[in-house]
């Protein structure tokens, strides 16, 4: 017989290094690739991977997330299927999830009704593809209480993350939540075995586990930092080697492909990833799709085609409803809903749904947020400094332009 299992999504991260991209989102509503939102990553490996009961645990700024859900991830519950957004609902006292590991204690009523063996717990703010099917069957033959994905990330990118070591049959003999000092992997110096954040359960012992942790007043109350290294106390946590996931459909240039989107420069390289032509993040993938909700835009369009004035995209990826009259984009992802006016120049550069370009203007390795009109002539992502004075910009040089800001000519 099958095991029950239940997927908790932990989606209320606030997002802070990705400001000012979360001044009004939270971070796993955050707009990716043109038409998709980072959450859709994570539901789309747990759906494609038949898991089709689901709670996203909200909290920051979750009313884009919360529409987003309802309008792109709504499904039959005929067989008992759902996505449903958790907000904190302040079971525990009058106070919101103070930590990951409190929002499951919080939420300790969904896994009493659900009744599941294992409980799948996921972030929702990376971009990849995964077959969580095979995680699971490892830690179910495993014996384990405690399953960690695991990945291999650079020794001086590793203080990011939580940083694993196991011995030769998977078990983790220490876990350190963003090390000062990373250790490497024996043998391979340049590299550390890091934790992706996925996690899966045995339901009793997560439990017990996050009950003990909720009355230690020293404790987060965090995932990462307290409860991983609790089950590796206990003898009880494995590893799973991201590496050894076989996607369906997925080319050995994607295999292996996990990106942590936390930084804007970061989240601007991921969406950048996408668009060669031959990517190393593709979107073409029919056997395991990302799955979003798709408003119902006409196609995009290019006008004109006389000299100087010809709507044109070069290795670039247009969404539905964007009209290029007489502009030209390159390396570039153009949102649905866009418009680039005449003798405008986009290149290197993400913009998000309803902006608009005006007649002349020039934007260069720039993220501009939805609803921004760039007025005629104004040139962003030229002159560094004098971006500076207006906008946010990342120690590379990358100029990011919030939500409906008002922006000058010039």
């Amino acid at each position: 017989m099958e095991p029950r299992i239940l997927a908790l999504v932990l989606a209320g991260g606030e997002g802070k290094r990705l400001w000012p991209l979360t001044r009004d989102r939270s971070k796993p509503a955050v707009p990716f690739g043109g038409v998709y939102r980072l959450i859709d990553f994570v539901l789309s490996n747990l759906v494609n991977g038949g898991y089709r009961r689901i709670a996203v645990l909200t909290q920051y700024k979750s009313h884009s997330l919360d529409r987003h859900l309802a309008l792109g991830w709504s499904m039959s519950n005929m067989l008992g299927n759902y996505v449903t957004p958790v907000p904190a609902q302040m079971r525990r006292g009058p106070h919101w999830f103070s930590g990951s590991a409190d929002a499951i204690y919080q939420n300790f009523n969904i896994l009493t009704d659900e009744r599941p063996d294992h409980v799948i717990v996921f972030g929702a703010d990376h971009i990849y593809r995964m077959d969580p099917r095979q995680m699971v069957n490892q830690h179910v033959e495993s014996g384990a209480s405690a399953t960690v994905a695991g990945i291999r990330v650079p020794i001086d990118q590793a203080s990011d993350f939580g940083i694993i070591e196991a011995d030769e049959h998977g078990k983790i003999v220490s876990f350190i939540e963003k090390p000062e000092h990373p250790k490497p992997i024996p043998g391979e110096p340049e590299w550390a075995f890091a934790s992706m954040g996925n996690y899966v359960f045995e339901t009793k012992a997560l439990r017990k586990t996050v009950k003990a942790d909720s009355h230690n007043e020293e404790s987060t109350h965090d995932m990462g930092g307290n409860i991983i290294p609790a089950f590796v106390d206990q003898g009880t946590a494995y590893v799973y080697d991201f590496n050894e996931n076989m996607v369906p459909g997925q080319n050995e240039r994607e295999h292996g492909y996990w990106r942590d989107v936390g930084t804007l420069d970061a989240y601007f390289k991921a969406n950048m990833d996408t668009i060669k032509v031959d990517p190393i993040f593709s979107y073409y993938n029919k056997k395991w799709p990302i799955l979003t909700h798709r408003p119902p835009l006409p196609p995009a369009k290019f006008v004109f085609d006389v000299e100087d004035r010809r709507g044109a995209a070069y290795e670039s990826i247009v969404g539905a409803g964007v009209v290029i009259s007489g502009g030209t984009t390159r390396r570039s992802i153009i949102s649905s809903d866009v418009r680039v006016h005449s003798y405008a120049t986009v290149e290197d550069s993400l913009i998000l749904q309803g902006v608009s370009i005006g007649r002349g203007a020039t934007v260069r390795r720039a993220i501009i947020d939805k609803n921004v009109v760039i007025p005629d002539g104004t040139q962003i992502g030229v002159n560094e400094a004098a971006d500076r004075e207006r906008f946010t910009v990342t120690e590379s040089g990358l100029v990011v332009i919030g939500k409906g800001d008002k922006v000058k000519a010039g």
